[in-house]
C-alpha cells in the first residue's frame, strides 16, 4: 500500500491502516524515523475528548452558572481580569 505526499508533506494514511492502527478522525499520532530506514507511524494515547465528554462538560458548566445566577452571584470582571485570574497571573 503505498500514498502520496503532499508539497506540504502531508500524507493520508489509507482506511485499512487507519483501522488496523485503531486511529480515528481527531487522534493524535506518533511519527518516527527508523534509524535503518523508513518511517513509524503510531496512534498517540492521547485523545481529544469525543462529542458526548464536550456535551456533559458544557452541561455540567452551564448548571453551575445557573446556580450562581440564581444565587444572586454576579461577575463584573474585565477579560484581562479573568486571564490574570485564570493564568494565575499576579
Amino acid at each position: 500500500m503505498s500514498t502520496k505526499v503532499t508539497v506540504k508533506g502531508q500524507v493520508t494514511l489509507p482506511k485499512a491502516v487507519r483501522e488496523a492502527a485503531g486511529i480515528r478522525p481527531g487522534d493524535r499520532v506518533s511519527v518516527r524515523a527508523r534509524p535503518e530506514g523508513g518511517v513509524l507511524v503510531e496512534r498517540s494515547e492521547e485523545r481529544l475528548p469525543d462529542a458526548a465528554a464536550v456535551r456533559a462538560a458544557r452541561n455540567k458548566v452551564e448548571r453551575a452558572l445557573a446556580e450562581l445566577d440564581r444565587k444572586g452571584v454576579t461577575f463584573e470582571m474585565t477579560t484581562d481580569e479573568w486571564m490574570r485570574l485564570l493564568r494565575g497571573d499576579d
